[in-house]
């Protein structure tokens, strides 16, 4: 059930957004430390699995039969394959990229949602807008640096997940229609370790300590939680309010990269990402003028 709109109610939804991001900077960031050690399918499968398992025993008292009830089994489907996908294509990357360079890429899925508005939905978008988009393509080839010894083939994953992450979230706002959270959150994580499962157990490495089962719970724990935050901040505040405290998890994103695994980010992936950020919330901001 959605909120009122005021200020308590729009301060509970930022709370909520930024608990959000840091949840999903902390996935990514126990994520690359995990693909240095297990294969990458294992850990894309493992992700799941402790998400299928801690959600449900943290969300089943609470929300019952709902948490497992779909009304659109076809597309409840079709988004449990994309988050596998982008998942996977996600953690493959994080192998060889810095979680600067992927957070960059990965926030330019507002300017790819906004072409694939106007190219599927037939959405006209003015020469601004249009602006706003060229800009941020701008600063995506900063970051990715086509054609210099800067570039990493790596990227590519990168971006096919930026690409199916525009689709997804045009999917799940479809979806949020009839689907609760929860069980949004939840099947499309059953979804997702099934149909990783086969290339998670045939490439299986057990293990070497508790720690890396830890690890691999905490994956779980903030890939669940992040997605079932998000959901509930969209109750309390609009998209409009909660928009620009997403792009706060580039920051989270750095500061992990720089604490954790000692990289910094270079001049121009610092301005790429400012670039594409700065891109994101004019087009929000043109959205929310217009409305």
């Amino acid at each position: 059930m959605l909120h009122l709109d005021n200020a308590g109610n729009r301060r509970t939804g930022i709370a909520l957004v930024t608990a959000t991001t840091l949840m999903f900077a902390t996935l990514d960031t126990t994520a690359k430390w995990l693909v240095q050690e297990l294969p990458v399918f294992q850990v894309v499968w493992l992700r799941f699995a402790m998400h299928v398992v801690i959600m449900s025993a943290l969300l089943a008292p609470v929300h019952g039969r709902e948490l497992v009830r779909v009304r659109n089994v076809p597309l409840q489907a079709l988004r449990a394959l994309m988050l596998g996908v982008m998942t996977a294509l996600n953690f493959w990357a994080l192998q060889y990229l810095q979680l600067a360079e992927t957070g960059a890429i990965q926030f330019s899925v507002p300017l790819l949602i906004a072409l694939l508005s106007a190219w599927w939905l037939g959405e006209r978008l003015g020469a601004q807008r249009w602006l706003a988009i060229g800009a941020g393509l701008v600063g995506v080839l900063l970051v990715v640096r086509p054609g210099t010894a800067g570039f990493h083939p790596a990227i590519l994953l990168s971006i096919g997940n930026a690409f199916l992450y525009a689709t997804f979230n045009m999917l799940t706002r479809r979806l949020a229609a009839t689907e609760s959270a929860a069980s949004l959150q939840l099947m499309s994580a059953i979804g997702a370790a099934l149909v990783v499962a086969p290339f998670g157990l045939a490439n299986w490495q057990w293990p070497a300590s508790a720690g890396t089962w830890a690890l691999l719970a905490l994956c779980g724990t903030c890939g669940g939680l992040g997605h079932y935050l998000v959901a509930q901040a969209h109750r309390y505040a609009s998209a409009a309010t909660l928009g620009p405290f997403l792009y706060q998890q580039i920051v989270y994103m750095t500061l992990g990269g720089w604490l954790v695994f000692g990289q910094v980010p270079d001049t121009l992936v610092i301005a790429g990402a400012g670039v594409v950020v700065a891109s994101g919330l004019y087009l929000l901001w043109h959205e929310v003028r217009g409305r």
